[in-house]
C-alpha cells in the first residue's frame, strides 16, 4: 500500500533582532515552544547580554549593571531553573538589609516600612529625622486628601506632592525613584511605573490606608526596613552574566551572529526582508524586534512609519557604574545597610551607592568591602561628559565624604551605561497602547524589551517570552490557513485504496 504520511512540515524561520536578555528570553523560548523553528539572533555588539555584564578583576565579582533581580514575579526564577541554574540561586545575606538615605548631608535609615513611595506605618514617619516636623504633618494629612477624579495621566512629583506634600518627595521618594529609573520625576509617569499607588487611591481614598491594609495580610519580618525590601531579590553565585552565557549557550552556535548590525527589516510576500549593515539580506518568516526602542524605530520605519515614530519617541537615560572596593579597616562609617540614596536636593553628585559585598555572598574577598556608586541619570546627564577617570575621582571623593573612609581603593572599575534606561515618561502608557494597536497589523512582528512595559529582569524576561508566544501563534494559524488540503494525485490515489479496503472488509 502506498505511504500516506504528511508532507514534511517546512521549517519556519525566526529572527531575533537584539541579543539582550529580552532577546535571548524570546529565542529561548520560541525553541522551547515549537523546536522545529529555526532561531537566528542578530547582535549588533561583540557579546550578548546587553547592559548586564559580570567581571571577575582581583578576586571581586562586579557588575556593570542589574546585580539581581525581585522574585515577587516568578519569570526570572522558572527560567533560571529551566536553564539548570536553579542550584546557583543565592538569597541577600541575613543578617543586614534596608537602605539609608543622605538628609543634610548625613546617612539616615530609611522609615520601617515606607516603600518606595508611601509608608505602611505612622510612628516610623513621626521619629524619623529626615522629616521636619513641618514635614511630618503634613505626610500625615495625605489620610484626608480627596481622591483625584479626573483619570489623566500625571507625573510622580505632582502625584506625592499632592498627596504628601514637596518635602516628602524630595526627602523620601524622589532619591528612591530615582535610583529605579534614573528619571526626571516631573516627567516620570505613575501609571506606567507605580501604578498599585494609583490603584490605593481609588480603592481606599488614601496611600497611608492602602499600605496599612496591605500590611495587615503580611507576616510581622516581611517588611523590616524601610526602602527596597532586599528579602525579595535573588541573584545568581557567579553573577547575572552566568544567565546570559547559559541562555546563549542553549542556542546553535552558528544561529548566534554578533557583530551583526540590522539597518531596516521590509516586509516581502512571504515573510521578511531583514537587510544588514554590509548590504546582505536575510529571510525569515517572523521576526522578533528585541532591540531599543529608538533602534527598533528605525528600522521600522518602512514597515509602519506610525508605529516607528511612536518607538523613537522614548528617550532614554544613561549612567556610569563605578565600583570602589575598600579594605574594611579604611571605613570608619559602620556598614548595617545594604546601600543609599542621595536626593537631589542634597546637592551631591551621584545617585545612589549599593553595597556589593554586603548584600551577596562571594562577592569580594575577605576584609575587603565592594560598592558600586551611580552617576548621571536623567537629572545630572552633565557629569557623563567627564572622562572615566574623573568620574572614578568624583564616586570617590562622594563616598570618602559620605562615609568617612580614608586611603585609597584598592580597586577601581567603571561601566558605561549609555542611552540604556527607558523613561516611562507622561503619556507612557498610551504610547505603548497605539503601538500594540499598529502591531497587531503585523502578526509575524513582535516587540520585546524594557522599553515597553518593564525595566527590570523580569520584566525584560517576560516581554521576551510574550514575544515568543505571540510569535509562535501566528506561525501555527499562518500554517494552518495555508496548508494545502492534499494534492489531486494523492487524493486519486487515497480514494482508490480506500475503495480496495472497503471490498476487502466487505469480503
Amino acid at each position: 500500500m502506498p505511504s500516506t504520511s504528511s508532507p514534511t512540515r517546512v521549517q519556519s524561520r525566526v529572527a531575533v533582532i537584539g541579543g539582550g536578555i529580552s532577546g535571548l528570553a524570546a529565542a529561548h523560548q520560541l525553541r522551547k515552544l515549537d523546536p522545529t523553528l529555526d532561531v537566528t539572533v542578530y547582535e549588533s555588539a561583540s557579546r550578548l547580554g546587553g547592559v548586564i555584564k559580570t567581571t571577575e578583576k582581583d578576586g571581586f565579582l562586579i557588575e556593570g549593571a542589574a546585580d539581581n533581580f525581585i522574585t515577587t514575579s516568578p519569570t526570572a526564577i522558572e527560567l533560571c531553573k529551566d536553564l539548570g541554574l536553579g542550584d546557583e540561586l543565592i538569597q541577600t545575606n541575613s543578617g543586614g538589609g534596608g537602605a539609608m538615605v543622605v538628609s543634610h548631608g548625613k546617612l539616615e535609615p530609611i522609615p520601617p516600612g515606607f516603600m518606595v513611595m508611601a509608608p505602611s506605618r505612622i510612628w516610623p514617619i513621626l521619629s524619623t529625622k529626615i522629616l521636619s516636623p513641618m514635614g511630618k504633618l503634613r505626610s500625615g494629612l495625605e489620610l484626608f486628601v480627596p481622591r483625584k477624579k479626573a483619570e489623566d495621566d500625571e507625573s510622580l512629583r505632582s502625584f506625592i506632592c499632592r498627596r504628601f506634600g514637596k518635602e516628602m518627595f524630595e526627602r523620601l521618594v524622589q532619591p528612591l525613584v530615582g535610583g529605579i529609573y534614573t528619571a526626571d520625576p516631573t516627567r516620570l509617569s505613575v501609571a506606567a511605573t507605580m501604578p498599585r499607588f494609583l490603584d490605593m487611591e481609588r480603592d481606599h481614598g488614601s496611600l497611608i490606608r492602602g499600605m496599612m491594609a496591605g500590611r495587615r495580610k503580611k507576616t510581622p519580618d516581611a517588611e523590616g526596613r524601610g526602602g527596597a525590601r532586599y528579602s525579595q531579590f535573588m541573584t545568581l553565585r557567579g553573577g547575572m552574566s552566568r544567565l546570559i552565557e547559559t541562555l546563549g549557550n542553549s542556542l546553535p552556535t552558528d544561529h548566534v551572529h554578533l557583530n551583526s548590525r540590522i539597518e531596516k527589516i521590509s516586509k516581502v510576500a512571504n515573510g521578511w526582508s531583514i537587510t544588514h549593515a554590509d548590504g546582505q539580506e536575510t529571510h525569515a518568516d517572523a521576526v522578533v524586534m528585541a532591540a531599543p526602542a529608538n533602534h527598533a524605530g528605525e528600522m521600522l520605519r518602512e514597515v509602519d512609519a506610525p508605529m516607528a515614530q511612536r518607538l523613537s519617541d522614548i528617550e532614554y537615560a544613561s549612567c556610569a557604574v563605578v565600583s570602589l572596593a575598600f579594605r574594611r579597616d579604611q571605613i570608619r562609617t559602620p556598614i548595617n545597610s545594604f546601600g543609599f540614596v542621595v536626593p537631589h536636593i542634597e546637592n551631591h553628585m551621584i545617585l545612589s551607592c549599593s553595597f556589593s559585598s554586603e548584600k551577596y555572598a562571594g562577592r569580594a574577598p575577605e576584609g575587603t568591602v565592594l560598592m558600586r556608586v551611580f552617576i548621571g541619570g536623567a537629572l545630572q546627564a552633565g557629569l557623563l561628559r567627564l572622562p572615566d577617570s574623573q568620574l572614578t575621582e568624583l564616586a570617590h571623593w562622594e563616598l570618602a565624604k559620605l562615609m568617612d573612609i580614608e586611603g585609597e581603593p584598592v580597586l577601581r572599575h567603571i561601566t558605561r551605561q549609555s542611552h540604556a534606561m527607558p523613561q516611562y515618561h507622561v503619556g507612557h502608557k498610551q504610547r505603548i497602547a497605539e503601538i500594540n494597536e499598529r502591531l497587531s497589523e503585523h502578526p509575524t512582528l513582535s516587540l520585546a524589551g524594557s522599553s515597553l512595559s518593564g525595566v527590570g529582569v523580569p520584566g525584560c524576561i517576560e516581554s521576551g517570552q510574550k514575544a515568543a508566544t505571540r510569535i509562535v501563534e501566528a506561525l501555527k494559524k499562518s500554517s494552518e490557513n495555508s496548508r494545502p488540503t492534499v494534492s489531486r494525485r494523492e487524493d486519486a490515489v487515497k480514494t482508490q485504496w480506500s475503495v480496495v479496503d472497503a471490498r476487502g472488509v466487505a469480503s
